[in-house]
């Protein structure tokens, strides 16, 4: 399903007059505080959070997963839903490609359709947690780490087919997430786990691009519960260091353990040259998944104030450099209104980062005033900044109020005509 630009047209006449007036009030706020409105519609503008082409579909546990009809079918209607999302939204222009889930038959095809949507291909995702039809050796035991070299270089020969991939469709980042460990004490010499690990990303990273990133995911447990060979940023960080400079570590905000600081792990990282991405969800008890935003909006407003202090401080005023991406599992929402409120999570993290009175923090850092220092960082997470996304979608062409338009033109059921009830999306 394509939308007219007068479906969102319509809609936004419809919501013009209250738009206009929330957003003048808050614009007079702003200026009153030293802040320049337009300044910030800019930032939150060139904003863009790429959505994977596995979310698209009902998303589900190992008890179970519950079709809501009208699931893309192939790669080619993945991306047209993402282009139906960003068109909504304007903020969701990329898709992260994740092989062999989605393996485009006809790159320069799928390629071609993703450009008439506005879409393009963020960073590329192997896969060498589950085996494959026809896959010559297991990956029970491991891929990248295992203890036997065939079984290593058939790893490894997976991850660089997926690049060649992402060289056709203009990728220019390769994401390893790693589901290698043991279950036990003793099944694993975890020194000599970790070294085959590192020979083998070397050899991925000997295979990429000049202007490629390595994106070196990690996580603390499951689907092994004694040890992971990647299981935090520290060591996600090490390996990126000894493998090379464009290696970097990349943040799930659902891979760590409960209570873990993690805008002091994003700072960390901004401090070394590190940081290479985010997949944006959000739990309760460990990889929860959940709609980012959803339970710990404050935690993603703290880890925005890190990336804004960082990047601004380093003279670069885009995230250009950092790849965004959602990585969340829709069990019980429709998937494309799921995305749409994840992303407007992430935005509204974004925009209050941006208001924080950075002067006045810094004093009050200087001179140990505690009391104060929060102050600063809350005044900027109590102001309501939903005009100024609204205005940035609006000026973007995109729809003031995504998900009621979204319901007003029924999508899902005109999806489900279109494709029918049973479909089921391509992943896990």
């Amino acid at each position: 399903m394509i939308l007219a630009d007068d479906q969102i047209q319509n809609h936004n006449q419809s919501e013009t007059t209250s738009h206009r007036n929330e957003l003048s009030q808050l614009t007079n706020l702003l200026s009153e505080r030293g802040k320049n409105p337009e300044s910030i519609l800019r930032r939150l503008t060139g904003f863009q959070v790429a959505i994977p082409s596995w979310a698209l579909g009902a998303g589900g546990t190992r008890f179970g997963r519950f079709s809501i009809g009208g699931e893309p079918r192939n790669l080619h209607e993945k991306i047209e839903d993402i282009g139906l999302i960003h068109a909504l939204n304007c903020s969701s222009g990329a898709v992260s490609l994740h092989i062999p889930w989605d393996i485009p038959k006809d790159t320069d095809a799928i390629k071609e359709h993703a450009s008439g949507l506005g879409i393009h291909f963020d960073a590329v995702n192997s896969n060498t947690f589950q085996d494959q039809p026809k896959q010559e050796h297991s990956y029970k035991f491991g891929s990248l780490s295992h203890t036997k070299k065939e079984v290593r270089n058939q790893a490894v020969h997976h991850n660089i087919e997926v690049i060649e991939y992402g060289k056709k469709l203009g990728s220019k980042a390769l994401t390893v997430w790693l589901a290698d460990g043991s279950n036990f004490p003793g099944q694993q010499n975890l020194r000599k786990t970790l070294n085959r690990t590192l020979q083998s990303l070397s050899e991925i990273y000997a295979s990429m691009p000049y202007n490629w990133k390595l994106l070196i995911e990690y996580k603390p447990f499951e689907p092994n519960f004694y040890s992971m060979v990647i299981p935090d940023w520290g060591t996600s960080f090490l390996l990126a260091n000894s493998v090379g400079e464009r290696a970097k570590t990349l943040v799930d905000l659902g891979h760590h353990l409960p209570n873990t600081n993690i805008e002091q792990i994003v700072a960390t990282l901004m401090f070394e040259g590190k940081l290479g991405g985010f997949h944006f969800n959000d739990s309760k008890y460990a990889d929860d998944d959940l709609t980012a935003g959803s339970i710990k909006p404050y935690q993603l407003f703290l880890i925005f104030c890190e990336l804004v202090d960082g990047i601004d401080n380093g003279n670069n005023d885009d995230f250009s450099n950092i790849d965004w991406m959602i990585d969340a599992s829709h069990n019980t929402k429709d998937p494309l209104e799921d995305l749409l409120q994840s992303v407007e999570a992430i935005q509204t993290a974004f925009a209050k980062a941006l208001l924080v009175d950075r002067n006045r923090l810094e004093e009050a850092r200087e001179e140990n005033d505690v009391v104060l220092a929060q102050e600063v960082l809350q005044d900027a997470w109590a102001t309501d900044v939903r005009p100024l996304i609204r205005e940035s979608r609006i000026k973007s062409g995109g729809a003031a109020n995504p998900i009621q338009l979204f319901r007003d033109l029924q999508v899902r059921k005109t999806l489900i005509k279109e494709r029918g009830i049973g479909t089921a999306a391509t992943g896990l």
